[in-house]
């Protein structure tokens, strides 16, 4: 399938990934069909198939999810709903209709310890019900549809919606010391490069039938870093655009209590994506770059 061919629905209208690969579509000559409420709604499972039928796609990127951490452990109904539920109407559509779909999942699956970069085939463990509604939707995924790829991803950021990025700019532009968590490793990453990889990721099934395409990987930026170390980075390129810099103050995760705990060791080994797919992501410092920068120039 040559570029520009291709024909993708992305589930969500406003969440990051899917504005992302919008406005990627729209720089590459490729047709994105955001599909969003209330004609398409992951916690209304009926709505699914008509909207994906309608949009008439070659394939699938199942990006929106309920994604509300710490508030999904007293609403823990409605992430299952959308996460599992939701997902296994994405994928029994896309088996009904004969598309691949491709499903974001998260680094939140696992319990966080070791020091090692998980890989796909180790043990999981979500420490919230974000991350266990989200492998349950894993779950769901491989059983509904053959013709997938469940990506993991961690720490997005873009200049879209909510994330730390935009927070850290945002505090930063009144205060003179931030105290920010150091004990929490992980792989900050772009949205406009999970954007870029998960196009790649649905032309390769769709041009070829390997078995070994389909299962899941891992797709993160490449590096890995505290979150910490990331406020400094995104403050140190702020300051290129003219904003002062606070002091960053580096704490334990102890010292910022969550209603969810958060995995202390968040990194990805994405070899195999590299390997099968033929997909690597740029450092997240490239990334974060490009994210600051526009963020910066949209306050001139």
């Amino acid at each position: 399938m040559t570029r520009g061919q291709m024909r993708l629905a992305v589930t969500g209208q406003t969440g990051q990934v899917a504005r992302a690969l919008v406005e990627l579509g729209m720089r590459e000559g490729m047709e994105v069909v955001p599909l969003a409420r209330p004609v398409f709604d992951l916690a209304q499972p009926d709505t699914v198939l008509p909207a994906l039928r309608a949009a008439g796609v070659d394939a699938v990127v199942n990006a929106a999810a309920y994604t509300a951490v710490d508030a999904a452990q007293d609403d823990a109904a409605n992430a299952f709903a959308v996460n599992e539920g939701g997902a296994a109407a994405v994928a029994q559509a896309a088996q009904v209709l004969g598309i691949p779909v491709v499903h974001l999942s998260t680094d939140y699956v696992f319990d966080g310890s070791g020091t090692m970069p998980w890989r796909e085939g180790d043990r999981t463990g979500p420490l919230g019900v974000y991350g266990a509604s989200k492998l349950a939707g894993e779950s769901a995924i491989a059983r509904a549809c053959a013709n997938h790829a469940i990506l993991r991803t961690a720490w997005v950021y873009s200049p879209f919606g909510a994330n730390f990025v935009k927070t850290m700019l945002r505090l930063g532009a009144d205060r003179d010391v931030l105290r920010v968590v150091q004990d929490q490793i992980g792989n900050p990453t772009s949205a406009h490069d999970i954007a870029q990889g998960v196009i790649g990721v649905a032309r390769n099934l769709l041009s070829s039938a390997d078995p070994t395409l389909r299962g899941t990987f891992h797709m993160a930026g490449t590096g890995a870093v505290s979150w910490a170390g990331f406020a400094r980075e995104t403050f140190r390129l702020a300051a290129l655009h003219g904003q002062t810099a606070p002091q960053v103050i580096g704490i334990p995760a102890a010292d910022y209590p969550t209603p969810a705990a958060r995995p202390a060791n968040s990194q990805l080994d994405c070899a195999a994506l590299a390997d099968v797919h033929g997909i690597t992501l740029p450092n997240w410092r490239d990334g974060l770059a490009i994210v600051v920068g526009r963020l910066m120039e949209s306050r001139t």
